[in-house]
């Protein structure tokens, strides 16, 4: 039987608040951790690494019980996070730590994950953690390279089906090549200018904004919710449209599900840039609808603006309609398809399988 991570949590409260931990309490660690070999291999852990590898976890967990308090998360009590942090954010920082370590230019990480499931604010917590462990480390959204707002409008004005910025076709690829080599190639003591773009510049349309300079850059986070999607063959795209269960029934959807796809294909050579590629995969991607919904909520609350219900729906699903995550998210989880590790989660966001991919994951979306 495998430990409720929720039994995780006071072990590690009580070594934090010590510093000490009885021989009961560290072999739960140790048997929560080879519990699931799936998970386990995933993070290059076996029986004769994985005292090391909790040792060095706890060092951590000691960094991020500092760090606590500056972190992008609603406000709650550290002891709220510890098992997340114990099974996930930790595991994965030490991980891109060894991978840097082991290649002599810096590492470029992608991250795949759909609207509203955390793929920005881990990113914030995995750049947090890493820089309290002396590892310069940048964040680059796709949304930063959104061609300016003068270029979308003649875009629009061509396509009326680009209303909204985000599916492919929206995006400066060669700033984004530009800005990848640039990393790849730097030194110690490079300054890179990274991208930004501002959502709330021309009435929520956004726009470029002043770029970041950033120094020392030795792990690059890059995120966005199609960053290492691939086209699909013309016949699969076509066999799926007509068997999605939804029903993209109107040709039109089909069209531009189509130019789309094509579309994708553009961006093939700065998936090529990346060094390797995470995916967070909702076990029902639908779910992303009451996420954003809820991103909606907390930024009105801050007195930001933000959209109503019935336009959030109808932007989340104009996302799926342009790469329906049914039939584009499966074929990344086949071995060779380009994803180094899956992070299945659930209606909480919750890690319940972490991967590698072709080792009998079920990331496909439902």
């Amino acid at each position: 039987m495998r430990p409720d991570p929720q039994t995780l949590g006071p072990i590690l409260e009580e070594w934090l608040n010590s510093g000490q931990i009885t021989a009961t309490a560290w072999s739960t660690l140790v048997q929560a951790e080879l519990a699931d070999p799936r998970r386990a291999q995933a993070w290059g852990i076996g029986p004769d690494t994985v005292v090391d590898q909790l040792r060095a976890r706890l060092a951590w967990l000691k960094s991020l019980a500092q760090l606590h308090p500056g972190l992008p998360l609603p406000a709650a009590a550290l002891r709220t996070y510890l098992p997340l942090a114990w099974q996930l954010w930790l595991p994965l920082a030490q991980q891109l730590k060894q991978i840097r370590d082991r290649q002599p230019h810096p590492l470029i990480q992608g991250m795949l994950a759909g609207q509203g499931t955390g793929k920005t604010t881990l990113a914030a917590i995995l750049s947090q953690l890493l820089r309290a462990q002396g590892y310069g480390t940048a964040t680059l959204s796709l949304d930063d390279l959104y061609q300016p707002w003068a270029v979308r409008r003649q875009l629009q004005r061509a396509d009326p089906r680009l209303r909204w910025r985000g599916p492919p076709g929206t995006h400066d690829i060669p700033l984004g090549l530009a800005t990848l080599a640039q990393v790849r190639q730097a030194s110690p003591d490079t300054v890179i200018s990274l991208p930004r773009f501002d959502k709330s510049l021309h009435d929520g349309q956004g726009d470029r904004t002043r770029p970041e300079s950033v120094e020392g850059i030795d792990i690059l986070l890059f995120e966005g919710w199609f960053v290492g999607l691939r086209p699909l063959p013309p016949e699969d795209l076509e066999a799926g449209l007509a068997a999605l269960k939804q029903g993209l029934t109107p040709e039109a959807d089909r069209q531009f599900a189509r130019d789309i796809n094509q579309a994708l294909a553009t961006y093939l050579p700065l998936w090529q840039s990346l060094d390797r590629l995470l995916l967070i995969a909702p076990q029902d991607y639908r779910w992303s609808q009451g996420w954003r919904q809820q991103a909606e909520q907390a930024r009105q609350a801050q007195g930001k603006a933000g959209m109503d219900p019935a336009t959030v729906a109808e932007f989340v699903d104009y996302f799926w309609r342009a790469l329906p995550p049914p039939l584009f998210i499966p074929p990344l989880t086949q071995p060779g398809g380009g994803v180094d590790l899956v992070i299945e989660v659930d209606g909480e966001r919750r890690p319940q399988a972490i991967y590698q991919p072709g080792d009998g994951g079920n990331a496909g979306p439902q």
